[in-house]
């Protein structure tokens, strides 16, 4: 087994996300910047070129941005993960915001002064809309969608999009604080009648304050944060140091990124946006079990109980397997990986993940430094779940999570 101590330095207490970087839109499950700065700091990584495989919206963007790291590039296959990590670090003129945000509110005010205006409109090809939406929810997000769509500027015209992301999911019909797709009570129905247009405007309003007061000092000329949608591509021995928060297991059993980004997604146009939780890690089950290393043991415990699940839990680690061995080589000699990671348990099994990134680690050329562990009191993610399956039998889902720090030899 590798070695993991307990670091109570890293448990951040008391601290949330805001307190150092604010999240311009919500997200599931996002890593505290605050660890990336202090193991980044830990390490003395204040240069080179960062890579995050699994990036989401940007948690180690931040991280590297605050220790002096110019060059950092991201790979995701959720369209919104993309957009929010693009806008955060994206430098953008605030006066072009501000004078884009008036012309942007005039224009939909006015067309709005007539109501045949609306029905000029292209109606958006949302999956079960009338389910999701009221009629006049749809309406008016379509119209600001319009006009959106009519920024010419790209970055200004991205950045625009955070608010209305989440605006759709704010003045649907879904539960907010969940992160899977459920629908409000009837009665709760009864009462819900956003007004659309405010709650734009007044998230617009706070997302350029928080760029502005958060973000943009800290964007130069010379950052640069390349963010690509797509599965990391490999490059040979191109990072000095990779940092990163993968998934804790495949999306559909774990948290729902794809189900929390669909609304959203599809109001931006993504027409697959409900395929995205089975294109992630563990998307694809295998034919058989993993039978070797030290996680087939658990495995082969989860099997006894069900096969299925056994299958499903295959596929996850046989996809982080193989991203671990294409991250690997495109690490450079003497280069750093910190993997940010929680054990799960699926049939009252806890899978040791920890353990077996920095197995796979040591068979691709790195050496295992230290696995620091640390409280998890911090991360927005379900507190509980079924991992018995059995209806209202429920345990924490996670009390820990690991720091995995190797380094290529």
């Amino acid at each position: 087994m590798y070695q993991v101590v307990r670091n109570k330095k890293y448990d951040f207490i008391g601290q949330s996300y805001a307190s150092v970087y604010p999240n311009l839109h919500k997200y599931p499950a996002t890593m505290l910047p605050q660890i990336g700065i202090e193991v980044l700091k830990e390490l003395n990584v204040r240069s080179g070129v960062l890579l995050d495989p699994y990036c989401g919206s940007g948690s180690s963007f931040a991280s590297g941005l605050e220790c002096g790291i110019t060059e950092m590039h991201g790979f995701d296959i959720n369209p919104l993960a993309v957009l929010i990590s693009k806008v955060r670090f994206t430098k953008i003129s605030v006066k072009e915001l501000a004078a884009t945000k008036i012309i942007f509110r005039n224009d939909v005010y006015e067309f709005l002064k007539d109501e045949k205006n609306i029905e000029t409109l292209k109606r958006p090809q949302i999956t079960n809309i009338d389910f999701w939406f009221s009629k006049e929810v749809i309406n008016h997000l379509t119209v600001i969608k319009h006009f959106i769509d009519k920024i010419f500027d790209e970055n200004i015209r991205r950045f625009f999009l955070i608010p209305f992301s989440e605006t759709v999911r704010e003045c649907s019909y879904t539960r907010n604080n969940e992160f899977k797709l459920f629908r409000m009570k009837s009665e709760d129905l009864l009462h819900f009648n956003p007004d659309v247009i405010s709650v734009y405007l007044k998230k617009l309003e706070d997302t350029i304050v928080l760029y502005n007061y958060f973000y943009f000092p800290k964007l130069s000329e010379a950052t640069h944060v390349n963010v690509q949608y797509s599965t990391f591509k490999p490059k040979d021995e191109y990072f000095d140091v990779v940092l990163t928060s993968p998934p804790y297991g495949d999306s559909r059993t774990t948290v729902a990124y794809g189900q929390f980004s669909t609304l959203s997604n599809e109001w931006l146009g993504i027409d697959y946006a409900r395929k995205i939780d089975g294109m992630l890690m563990g998307g694809i089950k295998p034919k058989q079990n993993i039978e070797n290393g030290l996680i087939a043991d658990y495995i082969s415990e989860i099997n006894k109980i069900d096969s299925k699940r056994a299958l499903e839990v295959s596929a996850f680690y046989n996809d982080l397997d193989n991203s671990i061995q294409k991250v690997a080589k495109s690490i450079r000699k003497g280069g750093k990986s910190v993997y940010v990671v929680g054990n799960r348990t699926v049939k009252n099994v806890q899978l040791p993940t920890d353990q077996f990134i920095a197995e796979k680690f040591e068979q691709n050329g790195f050496k295992h430094l230290i696995t620091y562990e640390r409280a998890l009191s911090n991360k927005a993610m379900p507190s509980k779940n079924s991992p018995t399956n059995v209806a209202g039998k429920t345990v924490n889902t996670m009390l820990y999570e690991y720091v995995v720090i190797c380094e290529k030899v």
